[in-house]
C-alpha cells in the first residue's frame, strides 16, 4: 500500500513528465481491464428533506429551500423522461430524513424504478444492515455512501447536527451494506473539504479494508469537487484539475478494476479529456433537483449543487463515440434478489 507521504510527494510534484508517465500507466490499465467502454447512468432526486445541517451541502436542514418528496407518481413520471433518453441505469437519491424517507418509502421507489431500469442504486442515509437486506430483496443493487472527509476533526466542523454527525456510523455503513448483499458499492471523499493527501490516504485504507473483508463486492470510488449551489459558495475547492487528474490516475495504478465515477460537477471539456484515462463511469443529463426532469421549471428548482455539463444524455453518447469509445446503457439483466 502506498505511503501518505509517497501520495503527499506525488501531489505536489509539478513536473510534467510525472502525470505524463502516470497517466499512460492509467490508461493502459484502464483498457486492460475495462476495455473502451463507459457506462452511463442518472440520478433521480426523489426528496430534498433532511435532518443534518453539512455545511456544504443544499439541501442543509437549514437552507430555506422548499421542501418536496415525490409522490409514486411523480417518481414514475420522472423515471418515465429519464428511461425515454434510453438511460437504463438510475440512482435514487434522497436528503438524509429517516423521517420523511423511510425504507418503506424507498422500497416502493426502487420497485417503481424495476419498471424502467436495469441497474438501480441508492445514495440515501446510511441505514442498518437488515434495512439493506430490505432493499436488496426489492431490487436494490448498488449503494452509494461517501465518507465526505477522513479527518475526524474537520468532519465535526462540516457536520453541525444530525444523524450525519455520527462519523463511526457513516464509515461503517459501506460493511453493513456489503453484509445485506448488496452487490455493488460506489466510496468516496469531497474534495476540498479537508487536506486531500489524508482524505486520499484513508480511502484508500478503507477500500482496501472493504476489499480483504467482502472481496465479492463490485467497488468504485468517486471524488467528487465541491461547487457552488445556484451560484453561492457554500464552500471552496482548492483542488485544482492536474491534482485532480493525479488522484484519478493514482486510483486506477493502484485499483486497476476498481470502477471510477466522474458526475456532472465536471466541466464538459474535463469529462471528455478523461475518458479511458481511468474513468469507467459517467452521469448524463443529470438534474440535482427534486423534481428537476419534468415538475420544476429551472427557476423553480433547489438544486444539491450546480452541474457543469449540461449536454443531454445524446450529445454525451455521442461524445464518447467520436473518441472511439462505447457507450454502455447496460451490460447485465437484473436477476430476483433473495435474502
Amino acid at each position: 500500500m502506498i505511503s501518505l507521504t509517497q501520495i503527499q510527494k506525488l501531489l505536489t510534484d509539478s513536473r510534467p513528465e510525472t502525470l505524463e508517465a502516470l497517466a499512460k500507466d492509467a490508461q493502459r490499465l484502464t483498457e486492460q481491464n475495462f476495455g473502451r467502454t463507459i457506462s452511463l447512468y442518472a440520478p433521480v432526486y426523489l426528496s430534498n428533506y433532511c435532518s443534518s445541517h453539512c455545511t456544504y451541502c443544499g439541501f442543509h436542514s437549514l437552507n430555506k429551500i422548499k421542501r418536496i418528496k415525490l409522490t409514486g407518481e411523480e417518481t414514475r413520471k420522472e423515471m418515465t423522461a429519464i428511461h425515454a433518453t434510453g438511460i437504463r441505469n438510475i440512482l435514487l437519491l434522497t436528503g438524509e430524513s429517516y423521517k420523511f424517507t423511510p425504507v418503506s418509502y424507498l422500497k416502493e421507489a426502487a420497485m417503481i424504478a424495476k419498471d424502467f431500469f436495469q441497474g438501480i442504486a441508492i445514495e440515501v442515509h446510511p441505514m442498518q444492515t437488515s434495512e439493506y437486506q430490505e432493499l436488496y430483496t426489492t431490487g436494490v443493487d448498488g449503494v452509494t455512501i461517501y465518507q465526505e472527509t477522513y479527518d475526524k476533526v474537520r468532519y465535526t466542523e462540516v457536520h453541525i447536527s444530525g444523524y450525519k454527525k455520527d462519523y463511526d456510523f457513516r464509515r461503517e455503513t459501506p460493511a453493513r451494506a456489503a453484509a445485506a448483499g448488496i452487490r455493488q458499492i460506489s466510496m468516496g471523499i469531497l474534495l476540498g473539504l479537508s487536506d486531500v493527501t489524508r482524505d486520499v490516504y484513508e480511502l484508500f485504507c478503507h477500500l482496501r479494508e472493504m476489499e480483504k473483508s467482502f472481496p465479492g463486492v463490485e467497488y468504485s470510488l468517486s471524488f467528487p469537487r465541491l461547487r457552488t449551489i445556484k451560484g453561492r459558495e457554500f464552500a471552496i475547492c482548492d483542488i485544482d484539475d492536474r491534482t485532480f487528474l493525479k488522484i484519478l490516475c493514482l486510483t486506477r495504478v493502484l485499483f486497476p478494476r476498481v470502477g471510477l465515477n466522474l458526475s456532472t460537477r465536471e466541466h464538459p471539456k474535463l469529462r471528455d479529456h478523461l475518458l479511458g484515462i481511468g474513468i469507467t463511469k459517467v452521469s448524463a443529463g443529470s438534474n440535482t433537483a427534486v423534481g428537476g426532469y419534468t415538475l420544476k421549471t429551472i427557476e423553480d428548482q433547489d438544486p444539491q449543487f450546480d452541474t457543469e455539463d449540461k449536454r443531454s444524455v445524446a450529445e454525451i453518447v455521442a461524445m464518447i463515440k467520436s473518441k472511439g469509445f462505447d457507450p454502455v446503457f447496460t451490460d447485465w439483466r437484473p436477476i430476483e434478489n433473495k435474502a
